[in-house]
């Protein structure tokens, strides 16, 4: 196993900016690699730009080029894109999609994975990813699995499964995180200006937003 491989497996362009960049744009800062599956390019999505500069035929290359910036600002060099259709996560065989993350873990052979919280993750997507990835690393023999850091942001979600037990400093990387961000212009524009503005004035939830980022250990064995 490498030491301190990333994986980070999420469903859609920008899920990897908002909750993970600090963690990645740290991981990279200490020398170790990141590989990102992003399973869809996002294109059932509404937003459109601010002012709109896309529309529902451009959103797919729109979107895949937005990915590639933001994987460029993260410094991140290994990018695989599934080609999924955006909102039919869920519906896909659940075994075909473990078994090409489990590959993609054959290859890169990582030590710690990170993903949405299968059931806590609000968006169909989110969970079904989630899922699909804790079962994946469910088939490595226990000493073989990397540990998994799972993102839940469904309301209620610390009465049920606690609070997380790794809630990390990125303040470092908090302005980087901003520009990362950026880079999903169809998505941002239009407020990310106004993000960046409270974040110099000192908004304490933007803040706490850039500075911060938390996970919950994921026991895989429970699904």
């Amino acid at each position: 196993m490498a030491d301190q491989q990333l994986l980070v497996v999420l469903p859609h362009p920008d899920d990897e900016a908002f909750g993970v960049a600090g963690t990645i744009l740290a991981h990279k800062a200490q020398g170790n690699d990141v590989t990102y599956i992003c399973l869809t390019l996002g294109e059932m999505g509404r937003n459109m730009g601010n002012p709109v500069f896309a529309n529902r035929e451009t959103l797919p290359e729109v979107r895949r080029q937005e990915l590639e910036e933001a994987c460029s600002r993260l410094g991140i060099e290994d990018l695989r894109r599934f080609g999924m259709r955006d909102k039919t996560v869920e519906f896909a065989d659940q075994n075909a999609l473990v078994e090409r993350i489990f590959d993609v873990m054959e290859d890169v052979r990582p030590s710690r994975v990170i993903t949405f919280y299968p059931g806590f993750a609000v968006h169909p997507d989110h969970d079904a990813t989630g899922l699909a990835t804790a079962l994946a690393v469910k088939k490595l023999p226990k000493h073989e699995r990397p540990t998994v850091w799972a993102i839940a942001f469904k309301e209620g979600s610390e009465e049920i499964i606690g609070e997380p037990d790794n809630v990390r400093d990125v303040s470092a990387f908090a302005e980087e995180k901003l520009h990362v961000i950026d880079a999903h212009k169809s998505q941002t524009s239009g407020v990310i200006e106004v993000m960046k503005a409270q974040y110099q004035e000192g908004d304490e939830e933007i803040i706490r937003r850039m500075t911060t980022e938390q996970f919950w250990t994921l026991d895989v064995d429970q699904f």
